[in-house]
């Protein structure tokens, strides 16, 4: 996954160092090791600008080395720190994690389900980890979420399968 993560991020910082500012599309991640550190190493080895909104952790976590030093924030509120993600984010791309990719993922589905969130792409990298963790046929069977639920998220596993759903939503060529 480290190794997607990091293609994924070359893909879009690709892209984006062509474009006009506005028109950009920058890696942000928690700023953390781990797939963190390997989606913003990729835009880092690109030459592009990315975010890292960190948290503060009872066991420290550190900014990894690859985040631009001026867009690096420490939060201490989680739903500040998500705020900031929902407001700017053109796409989530989750990568297997624990319980704060699931909070952040269920939040932003959460959001865009209700519309109270701008829809945006929602990719859930490693299908196979994704499709054992969260288990949407009982959830439709419970009758908790509805059938249309399910085109909320997207599965893939290869880097430019992601960058390709990405590109296609907003007919970037």
């Amino acid at each position: 996954y480290y190794d997607q993560a990091r293609l994924f991020a070359r893909l879009v910082a690709k892209y984006s160092v062509h474009q006009q500012r506005a028109e950009r599309l920058f890696i942000a991640t928690g700023g953390g090791p781990g797939i963190m550190e390997a989606a913003n190493r990729g835009a880092h080895e690109m030459g592009a600008q990315n975010v890292g909104l960190n948290i503060a952790l009872p066991r420290e976590q550190n900014v990894n080395p690859y985040v631009t030093p001026n867009l690096s924030f420490k939060f201490h509120y989680f739903a500040l720190r998500k705020m900031h993600f929902v407001l700017r984010a053109k796409a989530l791309v989750a990568f297997p994690g624990g319980f704060g990719t699931l909070d952040e993922l269920f939040e932003i589905i959460t959001l865009v389900q209700t519309r109270k969130s701008k829809p945006v792409p929602i990719i859930l990298f490693g299908s196979d980890y994704w499709k054992r963790l969260f288990n949407t046929d009982l959830m439709l069977e419970e009758g908790v979420i509805a059938a249309p639920d399910l085109d909320l998220f997207t599965y893939v596993d290869e880097a430019a399968a992601a960058w390709d759903l990405i590109r296609t939503f907003y007919g970037l060529s």
